[in-house]
């Protein structure tokens, strides 16, 4: 989800609004916290960082599960903080997002928490 989320928004018209007079005020208004930048650039910027998130999580805890499975399920931190982030993604997805990557979220959520329960059966 990660990439094609990262592809879509640096090459792709996915994430574009629909609307080309709103894409062209977004490249003309500038935020409030900082005019060094526009709305536009600041959508990329914000969709391409949710893209490295989701990438950095998924090197990061596919590594520990698959690599280090006592590590990551012996530690009530890792497996807590694994868990509340997928969750907290879920609610944001529920929230702002549509429904495919909403059930995605919850497929990952109910798989990691799976695994936590097979760890220590």
């Amino acid at each position: 989800m990660g990439v094609v989320h990262l592809l879509y928004t640096l090459f792709g018209s996915k994430l574009n609004p629909r609307d080309a007079q709103l894409m062209a005020a977004m490249k003309q208004g500038s935020l409030v916290v900082s005019a060094q930048t526009n709305v536009w650039r600041a959508w990329i910027g914000f969709n391409a960082s949710h893209s490295l998130g989701f990438l950095l999580f998924s090197a990061v805890f596919g590594h520990l599960a698959l690599s280090y499975p006592a590590l990551l399920f012996g530690s009530v931190y890792l497996a807590a903080a694994g868990a509340a982030f997928l969750a907290a993604l879920v609610v944001a997805a529920r929230r702002y997002f549509f429904r495919a990557p909403f059930v995605v979220l919850i497929v990952a959520l109910v798989l990691y928490l799976a695994g936590i329960v097979a760890a220590h059966l």
